[in-house]
């Protein structure tokens, strides 16, 4: 074991540069799923909090926040003889001034669940001092509190109303304690669900009348699911989406560091030729060797994995100061998941220094104890210049580094061109609308929480210069036995604009509980026209089978504005307005009388409506916050590269200065080097792109979704990365090869 740690330490830059790498990926594995963590967490501990029994909501949403049961159920509950006492609650997914996803909850006056939210400063919510202040009540959770900054008497704007703080809680559960308490009827009118809660918490006069209880809910909501509470907190999708954003971005980082050290482990070998082959005549078996060098890659990416986690656990407690992010938990990583950074990493060592290790044994004492160093037979190419053929002669040491940086690139063009894509099609369904305006709610955390009242729709129809303006419902769930994301959409059935549907088969809608599905939704769940399909627990018959030429339109179905407003729970409600105008170069002009009339709205032309949803401004947030992490890994994979090459290449730097080559001549030839590296990764990865693209498009729960866009401005925007990545990892390199002198670099063995 010493001899692995003395050959690590030998070479501390490449050392170091490689824990860097690997660490990167370690440390978003870290944070993404400390968040992850969390978000599960916080949902267990509320549920096992609410000594609650059983939990009854809507089935197969994506987060508790998109369920939706009528209010008026909690008094049938609360008749039947089995059942001790019932609480609805509402919580939504909201933006304050300062947190872009922000968490509130809202309970009745009576619930028993108010026993769990302890003051500690301030007033109970329902208390009489808070009703007669100015401004709707609010009770914010400790650690909200903190990170805000705000305290009893404070304002809080949460989307375009104002609330007045009248106190600060305590859970014990840092979940609740990030979020907001408010009552139930304001909660109500924030969130547009009027007469509706998310969900009813249910105590049991005795738990084994739970099966008599089952049987009485079944049959009188079968649209609803009844579920104890530990089962209700494990069946929330949104923790499996942040888990699959955990691996894939982790995933991708890691195996870019990884590539890292698969190289610096063959070089080292190069390096230590005449080392190895002293060490087989002094009699070491190739076992031996093996397990040195095996030894030392596991060492390696074990000290990546310790660096990983404490930069990670630095980062989140960082952001525990800053952001409440959703009410996760960012001071604390879990031994579960530092479990599994290092069994990430120690798979990662095994198999990346595998190869080198067993290259390594296989040398034989005498030939390695003739090594010079370099190769052992000068390969030249019938074309390029001294960068080509540098970088030729190495070339096991450049087609890894190509690979480094065609990875980094290629995730980046690929996820970009997917952004754009999503775009595209929006606007396109826009588009297809033929409407040239479209409104939204303003200051929303996602699209599909959007809350706009018809009768501002019936206000803007009555306007001398539109035409037309239709109100439209969408939402998105996961259907429990395929996993795939059905998206429903809400229309008006008379409405002109639900005719951009192209029917391929069956009729268009003519009446509610009927339904038109995709035909990608159609052939997943192999139904048909005439057939009953089952969503979220209410039934509807489908009448027709649509084409667009929008992918992920085709993955969901189209049903009457009355039923999409009932599925969400939100009655005389709609997401989105589309305007058509009698006079299309109005629409400029109309735009800002529209945003200045109604200020608790966006409204924007159809063309630029997609690029300033929510929506899309976190995907680029999202993959701005990919690009870093993959530049980073990137970046150091170049920079560990062009450092060997340097220290391979002393030698024949001290010759060329000794022939009269100037600093600024070596460090031309190193950068050129560096930079054509870039440029060669930037080409491999535009063609890993379309490879990743093409393996998301086999995804049956992914692929529909994925429709991307390949703009010029994509593939100028990666050759600059590949460029940026070539002379970044080349910098600090060519400026060491400038500092070596003649004679000290002749002499270098």
């Amino acid at each position: 074991m010493s001899i692995i740690f003395r050959n690590l330490l030998r070479r501390k830059i490449r050392t170091s540069l490689t824990i860097l790498g690997i660490g990167v990926g370690v440390t978003v594995i870290i944070v993404l799923g400390t968040l992850a963590d969390g978000f599960q967490a916080g949902y267990s501990s509320m549920m096992q909090g609410s000594k609650a029994d059983l939990v009854l909501s809507q089935p197969d949403t994506m987060d508790v926040s998109y369920s939706a049961v009528k209010e008026a159920n909690g008094a049938e509950l609360a008749a039947m003889p089995e059942i001790e006492s019932v609480s609805g609650m509402l919580q939504g997914l909201v933006q304050t001034e300062s947190e872009p996803f922000f968490i509130v909850f809202g309970y009745p006056e009576e619930s028993f669940m108010l026993e769990r939210f302890k003051v500690r400063d301030g007033f109970a919510l329902y208390e009489r001092l808070p009703r007669e202040l100015r401004g709707k009540p609010i009770l914010l959770g400790s650690a909200a509190a903190e990170v805000m900054d705000k305290g009893v008497g404070d304002t809080l704007r949460i989307t375009s109303t104002t609330y007045r703080i009248v106190g600060v809680y305590e859970t014990g559960d840092v979940f609740e304690d990030s979020a907001a308490l408010m009552r139930l009827d304001d909660a109500q009118d924030l969130l547009g669900k009027s007469n509706q809660v998310s969900l009813f918490y249910i105590r049991l006069t005795d738990t084994s009348l739970r099966s008599r209880v089952e049987e009485r809910i079944a049959h009188k909501w079968p649209d609803l699911l009844l579920s104890g509470t530990s089962e209700f907190a494990n069946q929330q999708s949104m923790q499996t989406i942040l888990r699959a954003f955990v691996w894939v971005i982790g995933g991708l980082a890691i195996v870019i560091g990884g590539v890292g050290m698969l190289n610096a482990q063959l070089m080292a070998i190069f390096e230590r030729t005449r080392e190895i082959g002293v060490l087989r005549a002094l009699g070491w078996t190739r076992q031996q060797v093996l397990g040195m060098i095996l030894g030392e890659s596991v060492l390696v990416c074990l000290a990546g994995g310790l660096f990983g986690i404490l930069q990670g656990w630095l980062l989140l407690k960082g952001l525990s100061q800053i952001t409440v992010l959703m009410g996760t938990q960012t001071g604390t990583v879990s031994l579960g998941l530092m479990a599994q950074a290092f069994l990430v990493v120690m798979v990662l060592g095994l198999v990346g220094g595998l190869y080198p290790a067993w290259r390594a044994s296989l040398l034989q004492p005498v030939e390695a104890l003739r090594y010079e160093g370099g190769s052992a037979r000068v390969r030249r190419l019938p074309f390029g210049g001294m960068a080509v053929q540098s970088l030729w002669q190495r070339s096991t040491r450049s087609l890894l580094t190509l690979g480094a940086i065609g990875l980094t690139v290629g995730a980046i063009l690929a996820l970009e061109a997917v952004v754009q894509g999503f775009v595209a099609s929006f606007t396109d369904m826009a588009s297809g609308t033929q409407a040239e305006i479209m409104i939204r709610q303003a200051d929303i955390a996602d699209t599909t929480l959007s809350v706009i009242d018809e009768r501002v729709v019936d206000s803007i129809a009555a306007m001398s210069e539109v035409q037309s303006a239709s109100g439209v419902v969408f939402t998105g769930l996961i259907l429990p036995d395929s996993g795939v994301m059905f998206l429903l959409q809400g229309y008006s059935p008379n409405d002109v604009i639900i005719q951009r549907f192209h029917l391929v088969e069956g009729r268009r809608l003519a009446g509610n509980r009927q339904i038109l599905l995709g035909r990608l939704m159609s052939d997943t769940l192999k139904k048909g026209v005439g057939d009953m399909v089952e969503i979220s627990g209410m039934r509807f018959r489908v009448v027709g089978i649509y084409e667009t030429n929008i992918g992920w339109e085709q993955t969901g179905g189209v049903v009457t504005l009355r039923d999409a407003q009932n599925f969400i729970g939100r009655p005389r409600q709609v997401s989105m307005i589309a305007v058509k105008l009698k006079d299309a170069d109005q629409a400029p002009a109309l735009v800002e009388r529209l945003n200045a009339k109604h200020p608790g709205l966006y409204a924007a032309l159809s063309a630029e409506f997609a690029e300033e949803m929510p929506d899309i401004q976190s995907s680029n947030a999202m993959l701005d916050g990919i690009s870093l992490i993959a530049i980073a890994a990137g970046g150091l994979s170049v920079l560990n590269t062009m450092l060997m090459s340097v220290f391979e290449r002393t030698r024949e730097i001290g010759v060329l200065r000794a022939l009269g080559w100037r600093r600024a001549a070596v460090l031309v030839m190193i950068l050129r080097e560096a930079v054509l590296l870039g440029l060669l990764g930037g080409l491999a990865g535009i063609a890993l792109s379309f490879g990743l693209i093409a393996l998301m498009k086999l995804n049956a729960a992914l692929g529909s979704w994925v429709d991307p866009v390949w703009s010029w401005d994509i593939f100028a925007r990666a050759f600059l990365l590949s460029i940026f990545l070539g002379a970044i990892g080349g910098l600090y390199p060519a400026y060491r090869a400038t500092r070596l002198q003649p004679v000290e670099a002749l002499r270098y063995e």
